[in-house]
């Protein structure tokens, strides 16, 4: 990333979002308490305050709501079990969703972009369109509010 880009909010958001992919991603593999991986991550690479707060907020938001979050996955792609998903993927999964669900300020098709960036990233060949037909998916159904009836001149 050129100097002009490490500065930009899109790219330290970004940064943010990779950070904390990875520490759930540790947190989903290994048996450490995520405050500590939290915390050792934060420390061995050290990221501008922005990123470190995002970072945290995201991972500590997912981490702690990944009971409910791994509950929407299951619905929505029940032909891919938890237990049997690629880590990466599941995790991307469980960040973005935090995102959409808690974050009002970022566009849905923000969130899903990002995720499917980090999937390209991280994950497989297959990982982008996987990441990317559950969260579109999840949009579609569970996030989209419900059209408005039409309410004809004079019935208000």
């Amino acid at each position: 990333m050129s100097e002009a880009g490490k500065g930009s909010w899109a790219a330290q958001r970004h940064q943010a979002r990779a950070l904390a992919m990875q520490m759930l991603f540790e947190a989903d593999f290994v048996d450490n308490p995520a405050h500590e991986i939290l915390i050792r991550r934060l420390n061995e690479d050290p990221v501008p305050g922005e990123v470190a707060t995002f970072a945290r907020e995201l991972f500590r938001g997912a981490w702690q709501r990944k009971a409910e979050l791994d509950g929407i996955i299951a619905r929505t792609a029940p032909s891919w079990p938890l237990d049997q998903m690629a880590r990466v993927d599941r995790n991307i999964l469980r960040l973005a969703l935090y995102e959409m669900l808690e974050a009002s300020d970022v566009p849905l098709r923000a969130v899903i972009n990002e995720a499917v960036e980090l999937a390209k990233e991280y994950g497989s060949d297959a990982s982008s369109r996987f990441v990317n037909g559950v969260l579109g998916t999840v949009a579609a159904r569970d996030l989209d509010p419900p059209e408005a009836p039409a309410v004809a001149p004079g019935e208000l």
